[in-house]
């Protein structure tokens, strides 16, 4: 019987291997335009436009494009964990939202081209194109610091050359380290927009290749060349781009063609930055030119409207005046950058902010990164977008599709362990979430926030912890979790109003903590709190950190100066981050102040039906009669990484690095008490013992974890992108 099911699996297996074969053996081939030699091209650059080939004719078109990342919650780039059936429902949402190009980063699994080829086939009218990019060999490159390095340039040639087998479905990659590997051979060179090559350059490594290779000479390519203006960098990415053109030759096509570009290295100059590296190099498009080459070539740059500095402080931007009337840096900067590449195409291949609790930069017009809500977030990506149109860009690609845990942010770095931080999701990293797909923590469906309890009883009773209360004024406490959120729901004696009475729950997680104050119950804690849940009035909701132990203070206490710094004991503070450090000459250009905004405040809301457009995942905290319920971000309550149960520990960090030591966490013990009538009557233990008892009082504790669960729903700014990108007319007059 088992080698009769064996001899069935093998069948099947055959047989779906020949119909995979068969499809991308015999394509429905796209309208392309044949040259002399029988090379065909499909899109070509004319004067300021990306041109497409269709109805026998030539028509511009402005590329509404939208990046897509490698991976999802739980894994790394390198794992490449993202399914066949994520492609399928993914490019359907795509092209749903009005976008006609997708852009990688990096050779994907044969998965994503096989997927592209059959959606694209299914739908032969409305195809989804795509812009291939091809990842620097970033660690040579820097080791290095040399772009002309040998060393690099034969690996950068290397993956570009398999990326052109992937593309043309003609290569075996074999397994690599943190790299796509495989058989492909879907042949997803016909839906080829254009190659992207590179990354964001480092201006000391610009600096240091060009400096070194001043006598470097000019590439004369067949098809590719350089001006006598062109520095050594722009003659290296001339080379990459030669060699890549010639790849192509020999599959019969060619395509348009870019490298990686940001402001950081753009060719213009902005006196008033403050950051020296900023404005150090440019790296010039304009030094590059085509020969031969019927598809063309254009520039692409990331530009973002909070960074760097320069768009917040600089006054050459003022005259430059939005819709509303009022001084646009960003739009004027786009205008500067347009005009500096005029006769040749140019688009922004990475804009956009994050829906996020976390900020970490300041931005004009309230442009910040981070501490927007997902419908913030869709009007200003919107906005922008608008203006890239405007401007006459020859297109856009927002960044970015779908919510990436992976992500690193410079100030929460110093309080997350680096090494997991795929596994949990910080609402503090703004850089986790700058997709209009988001992807949730598990119970984010599960659990509404709506101040009942209907939905916690359908979850599974092992997964909810219910303690009765021995406390004035509460009945019990249900506590669960998951990859994202510490959730509470509390049943009270009477009826909540949060517009008279405060609901606090301390939480102690370590050794140390505030014991005593003004806050606190009368009378002395055992044990003490490291943060404080504080429930109430809009103004007054929000998680304190102790002062003793609060880490904002510990990293930046010598640059704070004037600002409110806390460093007396048995107090609470509210919860900050850093957004810009303090800056002097000479290393800066100015001097600037430090900068930090307050993080730990907690909307009251009903977040609503999780599929529904305007569900409000920034919803908080609810109370409806007797019942609060609530969720806490695990990194307001002091985790590095809760999946490990890790949390940062009071010890004093390495000066010479801002890392911060964790230890693990002994459980999360909540402590239960609230102010009746303002101040009047503060409800408390029952017992009248002194010091209060907190070491009794139940532990809440949770397995370790290393795998996730997420849920993944379309972000109130999909719809507001969506309506953005289908006010944009498909073909650019």
């Amino acid at each position: 019987m088992k080698g009769k099911k064996l001899t069935i699996l093998s069948l099947l297996f055959l047989l779906t291997g020949s119909i995979l074969y068969f499809q991308f053996m015999y394509l429905k081939p796209v309208e392309s335009q044949e040259l002399e030699d029988g090379t065909k091209v499909k899109f070509r650059t004319s004067e300021n436009t990306i041109e497409v080939y269709q109805d026998e004719s030539w028509s511009s078109m402005f590329v509404k494009g939208v990046n897509l990342g490698a991976t999802v919650p739980g894994h790394y780039p390198g794992a490449l964990a993202i399914e066949d059936g994520d492609y399928h429902r993914w490019f359907k949402k795509i092209q749903d939202m009005g976008v006609n190009t997708i852009r990688i980063y990096t050779i994907h699994e044969p998965e994503f081209y096989e997927a592209l080829v059959q959606f694209n086939q299914k739908h032969p009218d409305n195809p989804l194109y795509f812009m291939q990019g091809v990842w620097t060999p970033v660690n040579e490159l820097n080791e290095q610091e040399d772009a002309m390095n040998d060393k690099v340039t034969k690996q950068f040639k290397e993956e570009l050359k398999r990326a052109v087998g992937a593309v043309y479905g003609d290569i075996t990659i074999p397994e690599r380290d943190g790299k796509a590997s495989g058989d492909y051979t879907a042949n997803a060179g016909q839906y080829l927009l254009a190659w992207h090559i590179g990354t964001e350059w480092a201006p000391t490594i610009v600096e240091n290749t060009n400096e070194k290779h001043k006598e470097a000479p000019a590439v004369k390519g067949d098809h590719f060349q350089t001006t006598k203006d062109a520095e050594a960098y722009e003659k290296w990415l001339a080379e990459l781009l030669e060699y890549t053109a010639k790849l192509e030759e020999e599959k019969g096509w060619q395509h348009p063609m870019t490298f990686t570009n940001w402001v950081t290295t753009d060719p213009l100059e902005h006196p008033k930055e403050p950051l020296i590296n900023e404005d150090l190099v440019g790296v010039d498009a304009t030094n590059i030119k085509t020969k031969n080459w019927e598809a063309g070539y254009f520039a692409s740059y990331h530009a973002y409207p909070y960074y760097p500095d320069f768009f917040r402080y600089s006054e050459k931007y003022q005259d430059v005046k939005n819709d509303e009337g009022k001084a646009d840096s960003y739009k004027g900067y786009l205008r500067e950058l347009k005009d500096y590449h005029d006769g040749m195409p140019i688009m922004i291949t990475e804009f956009g902010v994050p829906s996020s609790l976390g900020n970490a930069h300041k931005g004009a017009l309230g442009r910040d990164q981070g501490g927007h809500t997902e419908q913030e977030q869709g009007d200003i990506n919107a906005e922008l977008l608008r203006h890239i149109h405007e401007e006459g860009y020859a297109g856009a690609a927002l960044f970015t599709w779908q919510d990436e845990w992976f992500k690193k942010t410079w100030n929460t770095m110093p309080f997350e362990n680096k090494n997991s931080r795929a596994y949990w999701y910080n609402y503090l990293s703004n850089e986790m979430s700058f997709g209009v797909l988001g992807m949730y923590p598990g119970k984010e469906e599960a659990i509404e926030i709506d101040g009942s309890r209907e939905d916690w009883q359908e979850l599974n009773e092992e997964e909810v912890q219910k303690q009765e209360l021995n406390a004035d004024g509460w009945d019990s406490l249900w506590i669960t979790h998951d990859e994202g959120y510490v959730y509470i729901n509390a049943r009270l004696q009477e009826d909540f109003n949060p517009e008279e009475d405060n609901l606090f729950l301390g939480v102690d997680t370590l050794s140390g903590g505030v014991t005593k104050g003004d806050i606190l119950p009368k009378g002395e804690l055992d044990k003490g709190l490291e943060t404080l849940i504080r429930l109430g009035r809009k103004e007054e909701s929000e998680v304190l950190i102790a002062s003793d132990y609060d880490y904002h203070n510990r990293l930046y206490g010598n640059q704070i100066g004037e600002a409110e710094t806390k460093n007396e004991t048995d107090t609470f503070t509210p919860w900050r981050l850093a957004v810009s450090l303090k800056l002097e000459p000479p290393n800066a250009n100015y001097s600037l102040p430090f900068e930090e905004v307050s993080v730990g405040k907690l909307p009251r809301g009903t977040a609503g039906d999780f599929q529904d457009k305007n569900y409000q995942s920034q919803a908080l905290w609810q109370t409806k009669g007797n019942i609060v319920e609530a969720k806490i971000p695990w990194a307001l309550l002091g985790f590095s990484d809760p999946s490990s149960q890790m949390v940062v520990s009071y010890e004093n960090h390495d000066k010479e690095s801002s890392e911060l030591k964790s230890k693990k966490a002994e459980g999360i013990r909540l402590v239960p008490w609230m102010e009746k009538n303002g101040s009047e009557t503060q409800l408390s233990w029952k017992e009248s013992t002194t010091p209060h008892p907190v070491s009794e009082l139940p532990k809440y504790e949770w397995e370790s974890w290393t795998e996730v669960d997420y849920v993944e729903r379309k972000k109130q700014s999909y719809y507001d992108m969506q309506e953005a990108f289908q006010a944009i007319n498909k073909v650019k007059q």
